[in-house]
């Protein structure tokens, strides 16, 4: 069996001067690193206190999925003859907080818009979709369900 690592380095930037003394005391944010690639700027949910200009580790969750579905999906279109032009996805995940205030994500949609530069290839790139899904790493690592709704439509020829 092949085995893949990754390495990321998570670094607590939100020391206002007093550490974690207070609940209120410290800022949530965080940065993530790997290697030489541009470091992202993380916070918690504003719900919880963070940042709302930075990331939070639920956002990178849903956007891992969305990001894992569409390699996966363009891999496949493209070894299945199926051209695709454009790719959005506006993704979302629902997290539902307990009263002992732990929580899980609960569930993820992924809405890819699919533009295909074959017209009669619409009904193969929409069932190539649950194709990718079997396949993304990510989603077979997580225990919640994920929906997926595409919508595929042929771009316009110039």
């Amino acid at each position: 069996m092949k085995q893949h690592t990754y390495r990321v380095n998570i670094r607590w930037t939100g020391n206002i001067g007093e550490g974690t003394k207070t609940y209120r005391g410290y800022r949530r944010d965080h940065v993530v690193e790997a290697g030489a690639k541009p470091t992202l700027l993380c916070s918690s949910d504003p719900s919880f206190l963070g940042d709302p200009n930075r990331y939070n580790p639920e956002e990178l969750l849903v956007a891992s999925l969305s990001g894992c579905h569409m390699l996966w999906y363009l891999h496949l279109c493209a070894v299945n003859h199926v051209t695709v032009a454009e790719y959005s996805d506006p993704a979302s995940g629902v997290m539902e907080e307990t009263e002992d205030g732990s929580g899980a994500v609960t569930r993820v949609v992924l809405r890819p818009a699919v533009k295909v530069l074959e017209a009669d290839a619409i009904e193969k790139a929409r069932a190539l979709h649950a194709q990718a899904h079997r396949f993304c790493f990510i989603a077979r690592s997580v225990n919640f369900p994920i929906d997926i709704l595409p919508k595929i439509a042929a771009a316009a020829q110039s």
